[in-house]
Order: C-alpha cells, then structure tokens, then sequence
C-alpha cells in the first residue's frame, strides 16, 4: 500500500514537472513570435545599434539575474572549465558570434518591413536542422525527412521566383540558429554560463561599436527608447532561460510540436497587424512549407514510438 501511494506521488510530481515543461516551452515561443511588436518600437534608432545595446543588456541582465539567483559559484567554476578546455571555448565564441548574427539579421528583417520573411526562417529552421546533422554529424535522412527537405526547398524556391530574389535572411537566419543549436549541444554548459560567456564576449565590440560609430552616444536617445533598448536584454534572456527550463522537462517531441508557435505569430502580425503583402503565390508556398513540418513532425512521431517500442521488448527480454 505505501509503495503504491509512493509510486502514485512519483507519477503525479513527473506530470506536474511536464506540465510545468510545458507551459514553460510556450511562453518562451509566445515570447519569441510577439517579439517584433517590441523591435517595431524601435525603429527609429538603426538595427546595429539595437543589437549592440541588446548584446551589452543582456550582458548585465544575465549577470543580475546570476547574482540575485545565487548563481555565481556555478557559472564561475563552468568558466573556469571552459578555460581550461580550448575546443570548448572556441566553440563558445564560434555560438556567440553565430547568435549575433542570428539577432541581427531578425531585428533588421523586422524593422525592413519583413516580419513574414523572419517567420519563414524559423519554420525552416527545423528542417535546416535535419540537414546540418546530415552534412556535419553524418547522420541519415529517414524517408520522410527526405520528402520534407524536397517540399520546403520547392516553397523557398516558389519565394525566391515570386519575390525575385533569395530570401538570404530568412535562410541566414535559420542557418545561424541551427549552428549555434549544435554548438550547444555539444557543449555541456548551463545555460546560465553560456548565455552570460556569450554576451560577454561580444559586448567589447558592442560598446566600441557604440561609443564611436553609433548615430548618438551612449544612451542619448529619448527616455522612451531608451527604455526600449535596456529592455532589449531583459527579452532576450527572459525566453531562452524559459526555454532551457522546458528542455529539461518535456520531450524533443513535445519542444517540436511547440517550436511552431514562434513563426506562425510572427506570420499572424506580419500579414494581419503589420499589413506586410502575403499573396496567393506567397501562401501557396508556404503551404509547401508547412507540408514539410507536417510530414517532418509525423516521422519524429513515428521514429520515436518505434524506439520506444524496441527498447521496450529489449527490457521484457531481459
């Protein structure tokens, strides 16, 4: 009786802890899909200078938040590890300068009027994803992985000969999340310790960047923005501490399925609150698009059930 009520509470904590994941993974990609109402406010002080007061406020932000959360003794014995280990800190500056890049590309797309464009990078990013572990990790393709590929690459073409151009920023934009999402896993560090090294590293170059070739000097803008730009630290952190807390708690399934949150409200405000032209020929592309998550999604499904499957009879043979 007492080992049925124990087990009973083990299975109520776990679900609590999924649920919990759960919201957790949301908010974070509610977070990042409303995030261009945030740049739009923004839009009179140049991209570079967002970023550059984005990356030096998430800097302290991060270090706030390490103090106030004690996690100081953490973070600092991690960079001391990470020192002593080279291949680790270059992959560590390699994520720092891929996550910039990655920033900057989003905020200048948005504040060009081509919110719908960001959306198409992060719905591909899964699928770019599959590709990298392909080429760099020599992973297979499975079947439907295969026919995903083929159906979005069809819908960013349709793009490029409808627009008359590559949509190198949307494509730039999954490329560097999808680099700096391997980084990350092959670096074992906390998400304290990374996000706060990788600001770090980048914020000298933000600060120079600032004080001798920004439009204003430091923080000479108006209350209003000014405000904006020290927020800018506050958003980026907020989400990506959400979503590690997700990570830790749900399946890779469960993070697929809530990835799709982000672009589809990006999507939502480009097409219905910022007015952007979405066309007949723009959502017959996309509709390729999202066939490819569809199916993709499908095969993660059914990939993960026969594992599970296996090592199930696996352990009733033992």
């Amino acid at each position: 009786m007492f080992l049925k009520k124990e087990a009973n509470i083990a299975m109520e904590n776990k679900q609590n802890g999924q649920l919990g994941g759960i919201i957790a993974g949301a908010l974070a990609y509610v977070f990042w899909g409303v995030l261009p109402i945030y740049w739009k406010l923004a839009t009179n002080v140049p991209p570079m200078e967002i970023l550059a007061y984005r990356i030096i406020w998430s800097f302290i932000f991060m270090l706030f938040l390490i103090v106030c959360l004690r996690k100081t003794s953490m973070v600092f014995q991690e960079t001391k590890d990470v020192l002593l280990k080279p291949k680790t800190l270059i992959a560590i500056i390699a994520a720092a300068f891929l996550v910039t890049g990655n920033w900057y590309l989003f905020i200048y797309t948005v504040n060009s009027g081509h919110v719908t464009e960001a959306s198409l990078g992060y719905y591909i990013n899964p699928l770019v994803n599959v590709l990298l572990a392909t080429v760099i990790l020599k992973e297979r393709l499975s079947r439907g992985e295969i026919i995903a590929v083929i159906s979005a690459t069809i819908g960013v073409l349709i793009l490029t000969w409808h627009l008359g151009s590559v949509p190198w920023a949307a494509i730039g934009m999954a490329v560097s999340f999808s680099l700096y999402g391997l980084i990350k896993k092959v670096v074992s560090v906390s998400v304290w310790t990374g996000l706060t090294l990788e600001t770090m590293i980048i914020t000298p170059f933000a600060l120079i960047y600032v004080l001798f070739f920004a439009t204003n000097g430091l923080m000479q803008y108006a209350a209003q923005t000014n405000i904006i730009l020290v927020g800018a630290g506050i958003v980026t952190a907020i989400p990506l501490l959400l979503f590690a807390t997700a990570a830790k708690k749900i399946s890779y399934t469960m993070v697929g399925f809530l990835q799709y949150i982000g672009p589809t409200l990006m999507l939502a405000l480009g097409v219905l609150l910022f007015k952007e032209s979405f066309d007949h020929i723009q959502l017959f592309a996309f509709m390729f698009i999202w066939l490819a998550l569809i199916i993709f999604t499908i095969s993660h499904i059914y990939s993960a059930a026969k594992i599970k499957q296996l090592a199930t009879a696996a352990k009733e043979q033992s």
